[in-house]
């Protein structure tokens, strides 16, 4: 089963019957997120590369044909118009690593409708959930105040592919490491790893246990301290430590309790020890809240690995994005549903320093010395430039945050920036509006639904 059937049912049946009634125009798709979650003061945009990595391999086979045909309970045959249906239109998208605001469009997709149409359910999965996870790793990363900060999500995430953009996302966002083997060799990230509890408790006491790993791993190791009593784990440690002689590099990892006493007793015991060099490491349920209360309240934590609420982003799993039309053989079109509005017509968002974002129409100049955030990534299906590596899209993030108001970045009720619309834009849209509820619009539609 290939990814061109993942895909929602009414994206193949609106499809085909674009084809079957000859439409083969250009139309405009936007992703954008109508309203950012609460606690959010911004986005990062994320997904815009694997979404690519998808349409310039799409091609419809005889066998997702056979597939789609199973699903409707129709003949294969009747959805021959199908059959070797390719991508080949233009995407214009905010490259990965960039801060995104609400009512931005994220990517762009123009293409005969019926493809545009096709690849909605995937972009928007792509795009909505690396979007979400991204914009809650950056806030650990903001929290941690330039303490390393380590993926440890892949056990408890929604599924190893889920895991593996988590530990992308996190590199992408400034995570030190992660623990997902896989996807350290696949993005070249540092991979990061101790030891559990039932390694400890595999051996009759803590300092076997230690001994033993300690031979295993000739470098520097990080060793579990809290299986049975903390404090005394780390008097263990130490002494393991000391005696081999592996301080530096070393560290002991905190996994329960109060982490931030626990930390103050064990840095305490480690410099008694003359092992001032050894880091703790915490971990166990945290995410950005739990990491800005230990930063302020002075706990002595070097390093903090994150896992399940970072890597499902926790408290706002999802986004509220929408794909929709938003040109149709360059005729500009909008949704009016209550709550659910849309800007029309393809468009350019223009970020003013120090001025705020602009939503404008396409064709506008934008702001002066404004730059411009959409730029076209993909052109006749074919991408227009080699794939952006993390490093690159994590160098945009740091700009960008640098960029943001104190308050936007605040862990705990930060101000949320907001984009404004053009007034060219505006006006079009109110235009359109009106034409759209006059009188002899909605007389029309009444007679031509009796």
């Amino acid at each position: 089963m290939s990814d061109v059937t993942t895909t929602d049912l009414y994206e193949v049946t609106m499809a085909l019957s674009y084809l079957h009634e000859g439409m083969d125009r250009p139309a405009t798709f936007s992703l954008f997120v109508r309203a950012l979650p609460p606690e959010r003061g911004f986005l990062v945009s994320a997904g815009a590369e694997p979404a690519l990595d998808h349409l310039s391999d799409y091609l419809v086979t005889p066998a997702d044909v056979e597939d789609f045909a199973a699903a409707l309970g129709r003949p294969p045959a009747a959805l021959a118009a199908l059959r070797g249906l390719r991508f080949t239109g233009e995407v214009r998208a905010v490259p990965e690593g960039r801060v995104v605001l609400a009512g931005e469009p994220l990517l762009e997709v123009t293409a005969p409708i019926a493809q545009a149409q096709l690849v909605e359910t995937f972009l928007l999965n792509q795009v909505s959930h690396q979007t979400a996870v991204a914009s809650k790793a950056v806030r650990s990363v903001l929290a941690a105040a330039g303490r390393p900060v380590v993926d440890f999500s892949l056990r408890r995430t929604h599924g190893p592919g889920a895991g593996l953009q988590a530990a992308r996302l996190g590199a992408l966002t400034g995570f030190a490491g992660t623990s997902n083997v896989a996807a350290a060799v696949r993005w070249g990230l540092p991979a990061s790893g101790t030891m559990a509890h039932s390694y400890v408790e595999a051996f009759p006491d803590e300092e076997t246990a230690f001994r033993a790993f300690a031979r295993s791993h000739p470098g520097p190791v990080t060793l579990l301290v809290d299986t049975y009593d903390t404090v005394r784990g780390a008097r263990t440690a130490a002494r393991v430590l000391r005696d081999l002689d592996r301080g530096p590099g070393c560290a002991v990892r905190l996994d329960s309790g109060d982490l931030g006493a626990l930390a103050r007793l064990v840095r305490s015991d480690l410099d008694a020890a003359g092992l001032p060099d050894v880091r703790i490491v915490v971990s166990g349920g945290l995410d950005e809240y739990a990491v800005d209360a230990l930063v302020r309240s002075g706990a002595p934590i070097d390093v903090y690995a994150v896992g399940t609420r970072v890597g499902t982003a926790a408290d706002a799993p999802y986004l509220d994005s929408a794909y929709k039309l938003v040109d149709y053989d360059g005729r500009p079109v909008l949704k009016l549903s209550s709550a659910k509005e849309t800007l029309p017509g393809r468009k350019q968002v223009f970020r003013r320093p120090g001025g705020g974002d602009v939503i404008a129409l396409l064709e506008e100049a934008g702001p002066a010395g404004s730059e411009q955030l959409l730029r076209t990534v993909m052109s006749g299906g074919r991408r227009l430039d080699p794939p952006d590596t993390l490093p690159q899209a994590h160098a945009r993030l740091t700009a960008d945050l640098a960029a943001l108001p104190a308050e936007a970045l605040r862990v705990r009720a930060p101000e949320p920036c907001r984009a404004v619309v053009s007034e060219k834009l505006s006006g079009l849209t109110a235009d359109l509006r009106g034409r759209l509820e006059s009188p002899d619009v909605v007389a029309s539609a009444r007679g031509s639904s009796g």
